[in-house]
């Protein structure tokens, strides 16, 4: 199993029998209401939902069926209105501001649609991001990231800034970068929504590989490609999970 991306048996998680036994990320009976004016939208209905360590999990479905609002209590950028959720032995369904974006820090990776990197930084420079939050030293982080960029096929890229990379090229700078502190799992939201069909498939034979050498994925998308590809397909509608 490669280094770079091996899930970590660290502070949450001990390297016991528990986190080969229990599912890394479990949600139960989660609810998620939001007033929109006077209305009450219920996005999440009462979800269910294992993910074991190791597994590549597609969530699918309609627009607004809920997709997107279950990877943000995923990610604990969000909590829901009841119900729990557990990521790597912790519940984090109830976690302060701080505690969510230090949990957030250390093992969720994220990559998105739009690659959110910095402009003015270099490729490694915005792998080097989340290192530097996680007050990792200079030498150690700028070593992980020239590393990473290797792993996605970037070490000749590693100078140029955004501008300079192709569609493709970003977004696999935004993987590395997902992946510089050792995330527990990694999440994505639509990662071929912006590429073309070709790059797109760069794309999911990367998530294909890191999900062989041990990362734990969950996508969201409407890729059908990129969906075929995951191990497991999560079906929603109307806020519940209808297959899985």
């Amino acid at each position: 199993m490669s280094s770079l991306t091996r899930p970590r048996s660290g502070a949450l998680v001990s390297g016991s029998a528990k986190s080969d036994v229990n599912p890394l990320v479990s949600l139960r009976e989660v609810r998620r209401d939001y007033a929109l004016g006077a209305e009450r939208v219920h996005a999440l209905q009462g979800v269910s939902l294992d993910v074991e360590r190791g597994d590549y999990v597609a969530i699918v479905g309609p627009s607004g069926c809920g997709k997107s609002t279950l990877l943000n209590l995923v990610g604990v950028i969000d909590q829901p209105t009841s119900g729990t959720v557990t990521i790597a032995g912790k519940r984090v369904d109830a976690m302060s501001d701080r505690e969510a974006t230090s949990f957030r820090l250390h093992n969720i990776g994220f990559v998105f649609q739009r690659f959110y990197l910095m402009p003015i930084l270099s490729a490694l420079e915005n792998v080097e991001l989340p290192m530097a939050e996680a007050k990792v030293p200079s030498d150690d982080r700028k070593a992980r990231a020239a590393e990473l960029l290797e792993y996605v096929g970037l070490s000749s890229r590693e100078r140029h800034r955004p501008s300079e990379l192709s569609g493709g090229e970003q977004q696999r700078v935004a993987i590395a970068r997902a992946l510089a502190n050792h995330p527990d799992i990694l999440l994505a939201d639509e990662p071929t929504g912006e590429l073309d069909a070709r790059t797109g498939a760069e794309i999911i034979s990367l998530f294909r590989r890191l999900n062989s050498d041990g990362t734990t994925i969950v996508v969201v998308t409407h890729d059908e490609d990129l969906a075929n590809a995951t191990r497991h397909k999560v079906h929603m509608r109307d806020g519940r999970i209808v297959d899985a």
